[in-house]
């Protein structure tokens, strides 16, 4: 059986203390924060294999980020 790397969006913002807070909007309830943007991409992909629990989810096509 082959293990297929999935790729997931993280929107990463900073709160107004300074942290980093990352969030994968493909994976509800899953997110993470670090005090510096690094810290934050690593605590994520823990935070996904956390939040995926061997679930299949299919990460939806990023298009584009809009204000």
């Amino acid at each position: 059986m082959t293990t297929q790397e999935k790729t997931y969006t993280a929107i990463i913002e900073q709160d107004e203390d300074g942290m980093y807070i990352a969030k994968i909007p493909d994976i509800p309830g899953c997110h993470t924060q670090g005090k510096t943007v690094a810290e934050a991409t690593e605590r994520i992909r823990e935070a996904i294999l956390s939040c995926t629990h061997d679930e299949d989810i299919t990460p939806l096509k990023f298009v584009g980020i809009q204000q």
